[in-house]
């Protein structure tokens, strides 16, 4: 990922989550402006804070940067509980999903 889309990527995430970049900077032990600064491109996250980004949104550093996943917070939920599924529900479940994304 480019120092270009990481700021677009995480406020894409952040909106998502429905939560202000001042709020999320507080909640992950910064100053008020933290996540404001990476969103302008005036700074890129340490790597332990980035740890701390994802664990925020609730989503893996893998998952922040597949730029395909609009939701990967909803998205993990519905595979957590899809796991809990037997194989004739699971095919029942894929059946919809291939006619839903016709």
């Amino acid at each position: 990922m480019y120092e270009d889309e990481f700021p677009l990527r995480l406020a894409q995430l952040r909106n998502k989550k429905g939560v202000s970049a001042r709020d999320m900077s507080l909640s992950i032990g910064q100053n008020h402006a933290y996540i404001n600064n990476i969103e302008s491109g005036k700074a890129l996250p340490s790597m332990a804070i980035f740890f701390y980004i994802c664990e925020y949104l609730n989503i893996t550093p893998a998952e922040f940067f597949d730029l395909d996943s609009k939701n990967p917070e909803k998205l993990q939920s519905l595979i957590e509980d899809l796991k809990k599924l037997n194989d004739k529900q699971l095919e029942s479940i894929a059946e919809i999903v291939k006619g839903l994304a016709k």
